[in-house]
């Protein structure tokens, strides 16, 4: 029992240890969207479903010493090709620069070929423990039931996702990451050569001597062959508990951020409603669990109504619980609809399948269907369904106060579904466009009809806010939202402006931005300027190049627009192989997805290609709002380690302004000293690091838990009452 216990265990950690490791090394590539994890889902249900078929066959078609040696066959094929990857290209599972896409089109078939040529095969192995050793299991020890090694092999599972985001993405980086996760491999390896050795010996013995000792041909538990309905039972139960899950992920990822510490949590408590469900019966409560579903879908009710400024905790919580609740429910009449042992390897086949079309749906189906992310509000709405259905069946000898409290929750059921339908209509009122695709969900909302002062289009990207423009003539070339004049773009723009002109230099400034929302950043821009946004949504594109004719800010402009479609990291490092640097006066960094961080283009890296495009005298503009997130710090310390000035901008929410936060760093001491920033409403603070920052964000290493916004400063900061000496007083960490 301890060599399959232990084997199972390593073989669950590794398989979804690896997961959030490969889906990091994917996310800068492919936009930083959620959407990158949910392909990454689909490719690792897959190769799960892949090992699942295998391990059926094997266990039902051959005898056990050639299951043994096909098996260790398929092992050492397995760590061959690890270590001729690790000798190649240096990493045992990171992806080599050939697969760095060149544009926006096929990313996601992109994707999922690249997950299969560096992970695809170790992936597969592992993926195949869990029911080929079961099955080795029982046919070992008859009346033991095997289903307890998958509790146990889920347990691996969730301390792998728990410990990742907490334990490893802090401190360790991507490359060491890679390479302890193969040595871990090896460790399996080992442990799946001692349970094939105990098969082997077992199988040479011509009779049963003891309770554990079975010939190969000695049936294993004689069950019930399961019948077609009860087939599409686990197939809907499993499916509808994987579109919960990837939905949520989605969900949550939109507003916060497209990275591990959003990724796994949902994925441990899908793996823990497994876990709990598949211990032992008792352990799953159904009027229980339901009642928790029906609380969590009211939750999340309330979490739409009141929008992305509902507090992180309260949105966690609510998600959570309602995903803990409809996987409970499904896993748990999963549990309950079991076969016996001999047919575990078509029950946890079928479960597989269900999770693969759960992938299939939100992956592939979903984004064709639906024009929103829709399937989060169904999916809930299947799992108080299949709630309803579990509880319409009167048991034998039910009385009135029972009969009553089950009808009550049938009832309360039907309606937290229609008060969540009637929440998610609420939120398209004054829609016009909407429009889904790879890098999310884009909305044209319209505003202040009849009101030809107030009259406006808006564009939301999930939740948020990234671009407003007022409809009248008169009033269609003002700045608005965060781009206003008193903004920290807008003043750093006219500072530069300023400058220009105290000194004699030609007019016109050369700009970059990145994001291009409804281009309304053009609108600061005068002739003679030359703008140049960088954005990787083809919709966005079409939108603010006048699609609808909502948005006019980029033909309305005066000064010369350019705009390049792909990943604004890429694109610039691009232009830089070429030897064609822009020279920027001012570099703007504004490339939120919906209230989403794509963290790679705020490491530390992606600043050091940023500053060789500015001129001699350039300044980066980031705008950092964000509701869930502290980013002052990550600012200041890229200020430290380039030998800039940071200066914070806060503009309120006033006029036609909204709220917003940049952070403007210069490599001249006196540029924030200007009469622009000094005669401005917004607020300005001029900031400098006490000590040394303890956090930075790098391509290693980029976790958001440093930065959650919580009462007390992250870092301790010193406002500068006068400018500083011409002498920086930051030297820069590396020439």
């Amino acid at each position: 029992m301890p060599r399959y216990a232990l084997t199972l265990f390593t073989s669950a950690f590794l398989l979804f240890g690896v997961q959030p490791l490969v889906g990091k090394f994917a996310l800068p590539w492919f936009g930083g969207t959620p959407a990158v994890w949910t392909a990454c889902m689909l490719f690792f249900q897959a190769a799960l479903l892949a090992g699942y078929a295998y391990s059926h066959g094997v266990a039902t078609r051959l005898k056990p010493r050639s299951q043994v040696k096909l098996h260790l066959g398929l092992l050492g094929l397995t760590v061959g090709v690890l270590a001729v990857r690790a000798l190649w290209v240096g990493s045992p599972v990171a992806p080599g620069p050939e697969w760095r896409p060149s544009g926006v089109e096929g990313l996601t078939g992109r994707l999922l070929a690249m997950l299969a040529v560096t992970i695809g095969l170790p992936f597969f192995v592992l993926s195949t423990t869990a029911p080929l050793l079961q099955s080795w299991f029982a046919r070992a020890r008859p009346g033991v039931s095997p289903y307890r090694l998958y509790a146990l092999s889920n347990v691996g599972s969730l301390l792998a996702l728990l410990g990742y985001p907490f334990l490893v993405e802090p401190y360790v980086p991507r490359s060491v990451q890679g390479w302890g996760w193969a040595a871990g491999f090896v460790l399996f390896v080992a442990g799946c050569v001692t349970c094939a050795v105990d098969l082997w010996k077992r199988a040479a013995v011509p009779g049963p001597k003891t309770e554990v000792a079975v010939a190969p041909e000695a049936p294993m538990e004689e069950g019930t062959r399961p019948g077609l309905g009860r087939t599409l039972a686990w197939l809907v139960l499993s499916a509808c508990a994987s579109v919960l899950l990837l939905a949520t992920t989605n969900q949550l990822s939109q507003d916060v951020v497209a990275g591990p510490f959003l990724w796994v949590l949902p994925l441990a408590i899908y793996l823990l409603t497994f876990i709990l469900a598949f211990e032992r019966e008792a352990l799953y409560p159904r009027g229980v669990c339901i009642l928790l579903l029906i609380v969590s879908v009211a939750g999340v009710t309330c979490s739409i109504f009141e929008g992305p400024h509902f507090p992180l905790a309260l949105q966690l919580l609510a998600y959570g619980g309602a995903l803990l609740a409809g996987c409970m429910v499904c896993h748990g009449e999963l549990y309950r609809l079991r076969p016996a042992p001999r047919h575990l390897s078509a029950f946890y086949l079928w479960v597989s399948v269900g999770g693969v079309l759960g992938g299939l749906i939100v992956s592939v189906v979903a984004p064709r269907v639906f024009d929103t992310y829709a399937e989060y509000p169904l999916a809930l709405a299947a799992c108080c369904g299949v709630a309803m259905v579990v509880l319409l069946p009167r048991p034998a000898g039910e009385q009135g106060v029972a009969r009553l409290g089950r009808n009550l929750r049938v009832f309360v059921l039907a309606g937290v579904a229609c008060g969540l339908a009637v929440a998610v209509a609420d939120s398209g009122k004054g829609l016009r466009l909407t429009a889904r695709n790879f890098f999310g969900v884009v909305q044209v909302l319209e505003n202040g009809v009849g009101n030809a002062y107030r009259h406006q289009f808006s564009l939301k990207h999930g939740a948020i806010t990234h671009g407003v423009q007022f409809a009248s003539p008169d009033r269609r070339r003002q700045a608005t939202a965060y781009y206003t004049w008193d903004s920290g773009l807008g003043l750093a723009i006219a500072e530069f402006r300023r400058v220009h002109e105290a000194v004699g230099l030609p007019p016109g400034l050369r700009i970059g931005v990145m994001g291009l929302g409804v281009g309304t950043s053009a609108a600061l821009m005068q002739a003679g300027d030359t703008v140049r946004f960088y954005e990787i949504n083809p919709k966005v594109i079409s939108l603010a190049q006048g699609e609808g004719s909502y948005f006019s800010f980029l033909k309305d402009s005066g000064a010369k627009v350019e705009v390049v479609e792909g990943d604004a990291r890429i694109s610039l490092e691009r232009e830089l192989e070429h030897g064609e640097e822009q020279a920027f006066d001012v570099l703007a960094l504004d490339v939120f997805s919906s209230d989403s961080i794509p963290m790679h283009l705020l490491t530390e890296e992606s600043v050091a290609v940023y500053r060789k495009h500015l001129a001699p005298h350039g300044v980066l503009a980031l705008h950092i709002s964000n509701v869930h997130l502290d980013l002052v710090p990550i600012a200041l310390a890229h200020a430290r380690t380039f030998g800039m000035y940071a200066t914070l901008v806060v503009n309120e929410t006033k006029g036609d302004a909204l709220r917003s936060q940049w952070m403007i760093l210069s490599p001249d001491a006196e540029f924030s000293w200007g009469r622009t920033f000094v005669e401005t409403s917004s607020r300005v603070h001029r900031l400098e690091l006490v000590e040394p920052p303890k956090l930075t964000w790098t391509d290693d290493r980029s976790s958001v838990l440093p930065v959650l916004r919580r009462s007390r400063p992250l870092v301790e900061t010193r406002l500068l009452s006068h400018p500083p000496s011409t002498r920086p007083v930051v030297q820069p960490a590396s020439p």
